[in-house]
């Protein structure tokens, strides 16, 4: 969650584990063979990352995802077969055969998506229960709910279905990053486009307002020039006011920057941390990659989940880790007094789309 930072007369915006049974009869001395040394466990939730979009790439159809061991610094890879687990190990991952491939899952998510499209549910591959996780707020009900759990049903123990108290819903709203004449949202991403200062944020801010400021009322500092929702969440916004420096930082609220150099790739068991203008920062974990979150707007794919709280406002702010760029805040459920979740454009995508580059 990144946050817009205004001062005057210098503005700065910133906005299991298998346990292989090694039945040795009789080894003789011909053919016992060393174990092949095992690549080292990634450092961290990057290095991890990196490392299973290597490994998920030469499993093929035995792949079913993987995951971040945040604590014990494992990388996870789930398998469908114990010729992929060997593979995996070597690889350097902790290997887990699991009974549902990854396109196993991926048909299911087809399946709610084609049958069961309704406002206020969300779903997502859940890799460490190796099932798709439907989850419906407090506005599905009646027939809707009773459609929605057909489906789930018909899902098997592909998915799982649960109940939400909070309400889904973009996090639009009052804010004091940057303001429009009928929203305010946060800043999430300076950026440059063809060498000129731009910055991301959600795309229902940017389909809501065309003008920004750095206060409420205040004077225009920028204006969208494009963005989409729903489908995505992101909209990108070229800066008009002169005297602006665009450092390409993110507010921790506490007198400090983080500066912000590249754009990531999450993993589910990843610490992230969410800056915005309205509950500032906050952390939590990433849960699901590739949610689809229905609104009442329509439907978004494609979203990062983490356990991370937000409120009215926060939208368009900043999803990073250290120094790299994660996502853009897009919505959620709950709030910062009781807990929620929250749902993020990634970065990376909103890049590609809009030719912009970090910095």
């Amino acid at each position: 969650m990144k946050h817009t930072r205004v001062s005057t007369p210098r503005t700065v915006l910133t906005g299991a584990a298998l346990v292989v049974a090694l039945t040795a009869a009789t080894v003789t001395l011909k053919s016992a063979e060393a174990a092949p040394a095992k690549a080292p466990d990634p450092p961290t939730a990057t290095a991890a990352g990196q490392r299973a979009k290597g490994i998920t790439s030469t499993l093929g159809a035995d792949g079913a995802g993987a995951y971040y061991d945040a604590k014990h610094r494992r990388l996870i890879v789930n398998v469908t077969t114990e010729a992929a687990a060997a593979k995996a190990r070597a690889a350097g991952a902790e290997a887990r055969v699991v009974k549902h491939s990854l396109a196993s899952l991926d048909a299911a998510r087809a399946t709610l998506k084609r049958q069961a499209t309704i406002p206020g549910t969300s779903w997502g591959m859940d890799p460490r229960s190796n099932k798709v996780v439907i989850t419906a707020d407090r506005t599905v009900r009646g027939d809707k709910l009773a459609q929605l759990k057909r489906v789930a049903s018909g899902l098997g123990d592909r998915a799982v279905l649960r109940q939400s108290t909070g309400t889904l819903r973009p996090l639009i709203a009052g804010g004091d990053a940057i303001w429009g004449t009928r929203a305010r949202c946060s800043l999430g991403f300076n950026v440059t486009r063809g060498g000129q200062p731009y910055f991301l944020t959600a795309g229902h801010c940017t389909n809501a307002v065309r003008s920004w400021s750095a206060t409420q009322g205040g004077e225009e500092i920028a204006v969208t020039e494009a963005g989409t929702f729903p489908g995505d969440d992101y909209g990108i916004v070229k800066y008009t006011a002169a005297g602006i420096v665009h450092p390409g930082q993110v507010d921790l609220y506490n007198g400090s920057m983080q500066p912000i150099t590249r754009a990531g790739d999450p993993i589910v068991g990843q610490k992230v941390q969410r800056s915005g203008g309205s509950t500032h920062v906050h952390d939590g974990d990433v849960i699901a990659l590739e949610v689809t979150a229905n609104y009442q707007e329509g439907a978004v794919d494609g979203l990062i989940q983490a356990t991370i709280c937000a409120e009215a406002g926060d939208s368009g702010g900043s999803l990073f880790e250290g120094d790299a760029a994660l996502g853009i805040t897009s919505g959620g459920r709950g709030d910062c007094s009781a807990g929620g979740v929250t749902y993020y454009q990634p970065v990376r995508e909103a890049l590609e789309k809009t030719g912009a580059q970090l910095g």
